[in-house]
């Protein structure tokens, strides 16, 4: 008998191998957490292990991360998590009275009075209240049902839990979701992992990233030959281009996936990052009701928020949820079981929603801290949104629309075509190409716009505005620097 098989391995080899893996896992790809991050992370380590390079530190602008750059928490937020996740605090006398009622109210809500103990699958009732309360308030008082609210791990959860209901169908009558390029990678990844064909639509880089009917017909049209498109995805305020849609582009948008038979997903994490003059959130739900019951009544749409984005940046909590309208009531309970199989969201992810969908009041004593440290990080995010765009746009070969919302800039860059030779000959992306060589010499991680797809023939990165300002005008130096004299190099 061979050694192998008295090891008690076969000689068959191993049952799981690249080659007899999942073939849909190995056609996900994350850019935000791509080949670049991966090399940030090793240089991190060399700089600690006393590797000499030309900057002392890492700046990673890859990821929306707020508190990894340095944003701080809301206070109140954290005082009712630490009530909730050590209860013997109730009796410190250091915390405002509001602040104990808020963390008694979500106890009294979880199983054993602890927020270690699983929820119901849909989320806990009372913040599943009062998130529809938030949707009420928000809307103008349009209506929200608790039953069509479901928290999930985060927004992405959620959108992925949505996409598995609708993908279906063989060849040509294989699910097609339409997804805006330049797009958040979420989407394609999750596309690849489930098997359903994605169909680009492109928006409109001169027109600040603004979408374009015309342009959602074509890609609809070109797709029906190779599949069915059954659902339009919508960034709003967008990822990772920034742009922030007018009221009348969301009626059309609707108007067109009610005549196209389309399922509606609309991501609206950054609702609260605009930052443009003349721009305002509008949240689909909220433009769906006003157009009347002909839409309201028909048009089959989710929508999703987090706490990740915004002012909060609780990134780590893992805190989300989405509002389902129209969606057929034996779908309805097809959902509740999908959902119930991973048991509940994190509770203290839930916890923490329910902070941000019911926040200090007025007449409470936590809301003049909560206020300032609310508009404090929105302003400092709208005062980086500007100087970002004014810095680029003073580089030759860097063009940047306006930051009009969310937290990045996509902006366009000009490369030499002896780059694009030297990137194409090291089998490189010329945008990846192009970071790779930012990271290697300045230490400044960003992620090139090949990852969220753009026209061809075209070049972009992604840039978080999330630094604090000080270190952020040194990263805009940095990288325009650093563009002034990659280009001369390859000129």
């Amino acid at each position: 008998m061979s050694q192998q098989a008295v090891n008690g391995i076969s000689h068959r080899g191993r049952v799981l191998t690249l080659d007899s893996m999942n073939p849909n896992v190995k056609r996900v790809e994350y850019a935000v957490r791509g080949p670049i991050v991966q090399r940030a992370v090793q240089i991190e380590k060399e700089l600690k292990e006393g590797v000499k390079k030309p900057f002392t530190e890492v700046i990673k602008a890859n990821i929306g991360d707020a508190h990894a750059m340095g944003q701080k928490p809301i206070t109140f937020f954290r005082q009712v998590l630490a009530l909730c996740s050590y209860p013997a605090l109730l009796e410190d006398s250091k915390f405002p009275e509001d602040v104990k009622k808020r963390a008694q109210r979500i106890l009294e809500a979880c199983g054993g009075h602890s927020i270690g103990a699983y929820s119901t699958s849909q989320g806990i009732e009372c913040i599943r209240q009062d998130v529809a309360r938030y949707i009420e308030k928000r809307d103008g008082g349009i209506p929200s049902n608790p039953d069509n609210i479901y928290l999930s791990t985060g927004a992405s959860d959620a959108i992925v839990t949505i996409l598995k209901l609708l993908v279906c169908g063989e060849g040509r009558d294989r699910t097609g979701v339409m997804i805006s390029i330049p797009q958040y990678p979420l989407y394609s990844a999750a596309l690849a992992d489930l098997g359903a064909v994605q169909i680009n639509y492109y928006l409109d880089e001169d027109n600040c990233w603004s979408l374009n009917i015309a342009e959602l017909r074509r890609a609809l049209n070109a797709a029906r030959e190779h599949c069915n498109p059954r659902v339009l995805c919508i960034i709003n305020p967008g990822n990772p281009t920034g742009q922030v849609q007018s009221r009348q582009c969301i009626e059309d948008v609707i108007r067109f996936a009610k005549e196209e038979h389309l399922f509606l997903m609309a991501d609206e994490v950054y609702q609260d990052n605009v930052y443009a003059e003349g721009c305002q959130f509008h949240s689909f739900k909220k433009v769906l009701f006003e157009m009347g019951p002909e839409y309201s009544n028909t048009v089959e749409m989710a929508s999703f928020h987090s706490t990740s984005k915004c002012y909060m940046g609780e990134c780590g909590f893992r805190g989300g949820y989405m509002e389902v309208i129209n969606l057929d009531p034996e779908v309805k309970a097809q959902l509740i079981k999908l959902v119930s199989v991973r048991l509940c969201p994190p509770v203290p992810g839930q916890a923490l929603l329910d902070l941000v969908v019911n926040p200090p009041q007025p007449d409470e004593p936590s809301y003049a801290t909560f206020m300032t440290e609310r508009t404090a990080v929105l302003s400092t995010l709208a005062e980086k949104a500007r100087l970002t765009e004014q810095i680029f746009n003073t580089v030759p070969g860097i063009t940047c629309n306006p930051v009009q919302g969310a937290m990045y800039t996509f902006p366009c860059i000009t490369l030499p075509q002896k780059a694009i030779d030297k990137a194409k000959e090291l089998g490189l992306v010329p945008d990846m190409f192009y970071c790779m060589r930012l990271l290697e010499e300045d230490g400044i991680c960003l992620v090139p716009g090949s990852g969220f797809g753009q026209r061809e023939g075209t070049y972009h990165f992604r840039m978080t505005i999330l630094p604090p300002t000080d270190k952020l005008k040194v990263v805009l130096q940095k990288i325009r620097e650093f563009h002034l004299r990659f280009t001369q190099e390859f000129s």
